[in-house]
């Protein structure tokens, strides 16, 4: 194979991610050539309704998948927070990369962090998750529906739309935007959403291409990802319902760590545990037995009710 198209959204954040792709594989492989092709999928497309309004299967990736499927793109590149648990027969992941700082940031031109924010403020955001684990603090935010890509939602916090507003903290990392907001702050009490700053690498699985992206696969990244994901699939949960889960990989011992709730945090349910791990399938076990954990304590109920909370449009 002599040349591979790869096939992105056109955001300045996923042409990073693309880019950072085709850079990897024209440094791997010096002979190839590869090329990107600039799709927009539905999410990029809606921009007036909140995620959740029209969170289902493929919100970011189906119209990429649809052009793998006709051969017209060999490649996708997606944030792995984006990509659903289950994929369309015939597709799936040929690499996770190496994670990026997983925590979620505040940003803001006027208050250094999420305590200093006056009762009332506005912040934007995307991600119901966000919203209910803000609202376990602070109740009295306005949290507000903040859609459109990282320059978009920057223009609008400086533009004073927003006192604040919440990002993905490698995003901000891999953007270089550190300089163009007065405040920005890691909160390490937000649990993030699965596969967060990793990227997940899409192609047909029985193309040359997956034997060709398999050296950009972290380990790590696949082990920690995998048991976020099994969480979330055996609590039938998609990318837009209020769950954050993270898993840390230490030697043989994985931290686990999830919430999830009603988003105005009236319902919670939070826990954490460590297992013993030695290969992949240890870890999806680990994330399916902890799901499991919290169906018992009634987390299918919660989420059932947590698809019934209406996002304030801003």
């Amino acid at each position: 194979m002599q040349k591979i198209i790869i096939g992105t959204r056109g955001s300045v954040l996923a042409l990073w991610q693309a880019n950072f792709v085709k850079d990897s594989l024209e440094k791997q492989y010096p002979n190839l050539q590869v090329e990107l092709k600039i799709v927009k999928t539905k999410g990029d497309k809606i921009l007036d309704v909140p995620l959740a309004k029209i969170g289902g299967k493929g919100l970011f990736t189906k119209e990429l998948e649809e052009l793998m499927l006709k051969g017209e793109i060999d490649v996708a590149v997606h944030s792995l927070k984006d990509v659903p648990v289950e994929f369309v027969e015939g597709l799936g992941l040929a690499a996770i990369t190496k994670r990026e700082d997983v925590r979620d940031s505040f940003l803001s031109f006027k208050y250094k962090n999420l305590q200093e924010l006056p009762q009332g403020a506005k912040v934007g955001t995307t991600s119901l998750r966000r919203v209910m684990q803000i609202n376990t603090l602070r109740k009295d935010l306005d949290c507000m529906s903040l859609r459109g890509n990282v320059q978009t939602r920057l223009k609008r916090l400086k533009e004073g739309d927003f006192d604040a507003i919440i990002l993905a903290q490698a995003g901000v990392n891999r953007l270089g935007i550190e300089g163009e907001v007065d405040c920005i702050a890691p909160l390490d009490f937000m649990i993030p959403a699965m596969g967060q700053a990793a990227l997940g690498i899409e192609c047909r699985v029985d193309s040359e291409v997956a034997k060709l992206l398999e050296f950009l696969n972290d380990t790590k990244a696949s082990f920690e990802t995998s048991a976020e994901r099994e969480f979330v699939k055996t609590l039938e949960g998609g990318c837009q319902v209020p769950i954050g889960i993270n898993a840390t990989l230490e030697k043989d011992n994985l931290t686990i760590r999830a919430i999830l709730g009603i988003p105005d945090g009236s319902r919670i349910l939070k826990d954490a545990k460590v297992c013993a791990v030695s290969s992949l399938e240890d870890c999806k076990k680990a994330g399916r037995d902890f799901a499991l954990e919290f169906i018992k304590k009634g987390a299918k109920e919660i989420l059932q009710e947590a698809q019934k909370w209406e996002f304030i449009k801003a």
